[in-house]
């Protein structure tokens, strides 16, 4: 009989449990429900452990989405990791990180929500380094120690919550708009988050973790790992409005989408580019929080999930063609050997780029018209419009450079289509990637909101998204004997595309002062003169006495009879003396 693969178990166990989800979220949604689940886990005495679930419309479709894509992503992994030996442990790690992220999300209490952070926090790291190379290592531990900075913040504000009576923030969402406490705990939850969902000056470990297999980007960049920061912030939304916390998050989320705009026009890494584009889009959902609208952050959230995890499984299929090689230099002309592939990337990179009646259309131009209509100051409407027309720019540059044209390879790989397993999996995140933003708006805006501006601000996000397409075509013009413009300002190029030296500051600038203070302490003391006159000198004065003493015990007959006639000596002499 053959075996069933743990591929297809898990896949069609996530499939039927998320769309079970999603029918609940339905209704749900169209009833206005909400259930606490309380199961009590024990008691002693008079006191008790009890464990509490949230299930409102929200949490219902977040989870449903996410058991979606899971399932898509693992099997596809069926043929991306087929010649792994260790496929069924692959999976149960990818498992274990969607059921951590589960339990975050139907958490109404911080110590569950601790379990389910704390959780991806760890399976990530184990994803990171699946690899097991140097690279792997580095990145794995960047990304955990990153995330550690939220876990204590976490932990801080689980110890502050026992000023009031329990765990479960959901009870104090009123409260948290007047009380200190609670503006305590709302400055640790946003810095969390900002680890979490890794914006300035904790961004480095996103791009490092694409360390991790393909189909782990898909799921960690779509709807696990980096969005646990948002939907939590989703969920603490009352401490955000109108203050100063929701000012430095508007400011912050600002800069790190410009930063990873900047960044992604600069890389030539396939995988980092996709990875710049999920960091802006991050920026682009807390920024629209902090401007107090949590729907329309989850709505991004929701409809950025579909097409961010097309993308990552449409370059994992590049890449595997293309014998492991991500550097999009080498690709161009993929459209002739890939034509399923491409026309599949090409329809997440329009949804990316705000494509009119794409997925990313529907969240993105009302986030921009939300935006317009809004109190904002001039830089942060600079940074939200310059920050669309470089998601454009970055997103056409990498049509061109890899799409197009010629086929750029040192050596001919015999590129083919014929990956069944992986393009299944990526048809259904198509039909979400087309169809899934029009559908979700229907849902979860059932009321029509008219938003009236002038012509010119109506047109100000086309207009920037045809800018920057120009662009992104001028930028990547590539011929025979091409001077690539931006290496003759090679300073600015490189603080512009290595995220303005984040990388560095994270890694060598916190650990190269540490490293020196014990370079240092190891020459003065361990290899120092101390050493010299101390534990050294005696164990070498102790070895020479031990080693005459061993000959002296040989039993050899000369030294015994010169041992006698010493000995018979000193007794003379003695006597003499005497």
């Amino acid at each position: 009989m053959k075996k069933i693969s743990i591929c297809l178990i898990s896949f069609f166990t996530l499939m039927t449990i998320s769309l079970s989800l999603f029918l609940f979220s339905l209704n749900f949604l169209l009833k206005d429900l909400v259930y606490f689940l309380e199961w009590e886990v024990v008691m002693i005495n008079s006191s008790s452990i009890v464990m509490t679930f949230l299930f409102d419309w929200m949490s219902l479709m977040f989870m449903s989405l996410v058991l979606f894509i899971s399932s898509l992503v693992i099997f596809y992994s069926k043929e991306y990791m087929a010649e792994d030996k260790t496929i069924n442990r692959f999976i149960m790690i990818v498992l274990m990180f969607v059921m951590s992220m589960m339990l975050l999300i139907i958490s109404p209490n911080l110590i569950s929500i601790l379990l389910g952070w704390d959780g991806l926090g760890l399976v990530s790291y184990c994803l990171v380094i699946y690899f097991q190379n140097e690279k792997s290592y580095n990145a794995g531990m960047l990304t955990a120690l990153s995330n550690r900075i939220g876990d204590v913040a976490f932990l801080l504000a689980i110890a502050w919550m026992l000023n009031y009576g329990s765990w479960n923030y959901i009870f104090y969402i009123d409260l948290m708009k007047s009380d200190f406490c609670m503006t305590v705990i709302g400055m640790l939850v946003v810095l969390a988050a900002m680890t979490k969902s890794a914006q300035i000056p904790f961004s480095s470990w996103l791009p490092a973790a694409m360390a991790a297999p393909t189909p782990v980007s898909a799921l960690v960049h779509s709807s696990t790992l980096v969005t646990a920061g948002v939907y939590l912030l989703i969920r603490f939304n009352s401490l955000l409005a109108g203050n100063s916390l929701g000012s430095f998050l508007l400011l912050i989320s600002g800069l790190t989408m410009f930063m990873a705009g900047l960044g992604a026009n600069f890389e030539f890494d396939l995988k980092k580019i996709i990875a710049l584009s999920t960091l802006s889009q991050l920026g682009l959902m807390m920024s629209i929080l902090a401007m107090g609208f949590p729907k329309l952050a989850f709505f991004h959230l929701l409809t950025h999930a579909m097409f961010k995890a097309l993308l990552f499984m449409c370059a994992g299929a590049i890449i595997h063609n293309m014998k492991n090689s991500q550097d999009i230099r080498f690709m161009g002309g993929l459209v002739y050997h890939m034509p399923m592939t491409v026309a599949c990337l090409n329809t997440a990179n329009l949804a990316l780029c705000g494509m009119p009646f794409l997925a990313g259309f529907y969240s993105k131009d009302l986030i921009l018209e939300t935006v317009l209509l809004g109190n904002l100051n001039m830089f942060s409407f600079f940074l939200y419009f310059f920050s669309t027309g470089l998601t454009v720019c970055y997103s056409f540059r990498l049509v061109f450079f890899s799409l197009t044209g010629d086929f750029n390879s040192n050596s001919l790989h015999p590129l083919n289509d014929e990956a069944y397993t992986m393009i299944g999996g990526m048809m259904g995140l198509l039909v979400l990637a087309v169809i899934g933003g029009s559908f979700l708006s229907w849902l979860m805006f059932p009321s029509v909101s008219m938003i009236c501006l002038p012509p010119y601000y109506k047109n100000l996000t086309l207009f920037v998204c045809i800018v920057g397409a120009i662009s992104g075509y001028l930028m990547s013009n590539v011929s025979l004997f091409f001077n690539y413009k931006s290496l003759s300002y090679y300073l600015m190029t490189f603080f512009a595309g290595s995220m303005w030296f984040m990388p560095m500051i994270s890694t060598l600038g916190v650990i190269k002062l540490p490293l020196n203070i014990g370079f240092m302490a190891l020459k003065s003391f361990d290899q120092g003169w101390s050493e010299m006159f101390g534990g050294q000198m005696i164990y070498n004065t102790i070895k020479t006495s031990s080693s005459f003493i061993q000959i002296l015990q040989n039993n050899n007959l000369k030294i015994y009879l010169m041992t006698f006639i010493l000995w018979v000596a000193i007794l003379v002499s003695l006597a003499i003396l005497v």
